[in-house]
């Protein structure tokens, strides 16, 4: 019998699947690179006062820590000079606002932050931008994952690139600060979500389960390259308008998209679209080499014949919160994403200032996260879902706690947030092929969206809470650590997902893990093992002596 939910017919993982997974994860590239390509395009360098009769322009300057310039510039404790100040006069301990800056342009030629004096009193003005463009991702996250539900994966995909093409190349020439922001919100839109969503759902939409977990983990990796080609295009293309076009003109790479990306048999089969679904999984079986016939008037008279048993499917957003196990599985994913996205970027902020080549900075920064992908894929089907993203989320959260009664900038602290981030870096890999399992295929890609929405909400938040070190420095991160450390505990009440078939209908997925819980399964252990006690056999010996 055909049967497109269980993978009978097309198999795991075959050449089929590894064609169309190629395709499908080229869209995780693009997605990081966009993401953080502000930190090179808009850098900000150091930077101090331009003082007249030393400096002669913001290009050609005084040595940065010549004795000139120490009696026109306060040094702070640190032994740097400010940054935004100046004295009102030579001999006067009285300072002034900087009316001009100059730039140290070692590792950054332009940027436009130096273009547009994005620092000091108006430094908001460059971290607004960023602000937006998440804005943007969460806008994507939620109104093209539902979508994508009614039109289809492969559709918003390739329109997504196209148009990140367009944008990522148009926003380099965008003069204007308002305007740019515009632009920069909708690349969020369709750089950082669209194709990176719908691309993550096609793969496990059409993977078998024994290869959900690595393929899931391979999207996180290659997002965590497409951070250290930002550090790389960075580090060899010093004028911010080129190196933002060399950065856009990565969307070429989804132009055959068009003609060799498939839509996902799963989301056709349950849309009634089953002659087009037929076909796929025909095309898969022949460049697989299975040899396997398919009959497809047979199984075109077999959905007439259960149509009648079908349910017609006209899902949404909304039905996430419709059913009592649904509703709770959905906010529980959702506090998940959120404290996830919430603790990766409070971690990063507590890390301090990093010395040296900041193009290796943010390489480095990328790599780190390997190691915690390489390890989830080894124990991720042996573990199960729910126990390793439960101990990661804590296991950061008290990280975050411990790192902010520490002394800042000491080894100690420094390797404590690391930790952390390992920590978080896993679990935030573990969530994405998560949600994908626990949600049904009716409404999946708005599942995703909407706890895409929920971490990039947060991120756009973290800057917001930081500011709550000005009562007390401990607020903030214990605030970040407490969090995890709820949703932590709260994920021991989801399903777990392990070598289970996706549900496909609402009903399946209300119906989907009900009882299912970290605590039901140790009872469940514990209860076994007495049945199981040389105490229990005793009157079977007593049978046999009768």
């Amino acid at each position: 019998y055909f049967s497109i939910k269980n993978n009978i017919i097309l198999g795991d993982f075959g050449r089929y699947q590894a064609c169309q997974f190629f395709l499908q994860l080229l869209s995780a590239l693009t997605a990081g690179l966009h993401m953080l390509s502000l930190v090179t395009v808009a850098a900000v360098p150091d930077h101090r006062c331009f003082i007249d009769g030393f400096d002669n322009s913001s290009y050609s300057y005084a040595p940065w820590n010549s004795e000139e310039i120490r009696r026109s510039i306060p040094v702070k404790s640190t032994g740097d000079l400010d940054s935004c100040r100046m004295f009102s006069a030579v001999g006067d301990n009285s300072t002034v606002p900087c009316k001009e800056y100059v730039y140290d342009r070692t590792y950054y030629e332009t940027s436009r932050t130096i273009d547009w004096n994005f620092v000091c009193d108006h430094r908001w003005m460059g971290s607004i931008v960023q602000t937006v463009f998440m804005l943007g991702v969460f806008t994507g996250a939620v109104t093209l994952g539902g979508l994508a539900d009614k039109v289809g994966r492969k559709t918003v995909f390739c329109w997504s690139a196209l148009l990140q093409l367009i944008l990522g190349v148009a926003v380099a020439f965008i003069p204007e600060y308002y305007s740019f922001m515009v632009a920069r919100y909708f690349l969020g839109i369709f750089g950082s979500a669209g194709s990176y969503i719908c691309g993550f759902v096609l793969t496990m939409e059409l993977v078998g389960t024994s290869k959900r977990t690595a393929c899931g983990i391979a999207f996180q990796a290659v997002f965590a390259s497409g951070i250290m080609l930002v550090a790389g295009w960075g580090a060899i293309i010093k004028d911010r308008q080129i190196l933002q076009i060399v950065y856009g003109l990565h969307g070429l790479i989804f132009i055959g998209h068009w003609w060799l990306l498939d839509e996902s048999p799963r989301w056709l089969w349950m849309q009634g679209r089953c002659s087009e679904a037929i076909d796929i999984v025909t095309k898969g079986l022949r460049t697989n080499r299975s040899g396997i016939p398919i009959d497809k008037d047979y199984f075109l008279q077999k959905v007439k014949m259960q149509q009648s048993a079908e349910e017609k499917i006209s899902a949404g957003l909304a039905d996430l919160f419709k059913t009592p196990n649904l509703r709770m599985k959905t906010l529980n994913v959702c506090l998940c994403w959120f404290a996830n996205s919430l603790v990766y970027y409070g971690l990063s902020l507590s890390t301090g200032k990093l010395y040296g080549n900041p193009f290796l900075i943010l390489f480095i920064m990328g790599l780190v996260e390997f190691p915690s992908y390489i390890i989830i894929v080894f124990v991720l089907d042996r573990l199960g879902r729910r126990p390793i993203t439960s101990t990661l989320m804590i296991a950061g959260g008290l990280c975050c706690i411990i790192a902010a009664n520490m002394i800042q900038g000491s080894t100690a602290s420094t390797a404590v947030v690391m930790m952390g981030k390992l920590f978080i870096a896993g679990s935030f890999a573990v969530i994405y092929n998560y949600s994908a399992e626990l949600f049904p295929t009716v409404v999946r890609n708005s599942a995703m969206g909407l706890g895409s929405m929920c971490a990039r909400l947060s991120g756009a938040l973290t800057p917001l809470i930081t500011l709550l070190d000005s009562f007390d420095p401990k607020i903030p991160a214990i605030t970040f650590g407490a969090l995890a450390l709820i949703s932590g505990v709260w994920v021991m009440f989801l399903p777990e997902t392990m070598n289970k078939d996706m549900p496909e209908s609402i009903e399946d997925g209300e119906n989907f893990g009900i009882g299912d819980t970290w605590f039901a399964q140790c009872a469940r252990r514990r209860e076994s093992t007495e049945l199981e006690s040389p105490e229990q056999m005793v009157p079977l010996k007593t049978m046999d002596k009768k």
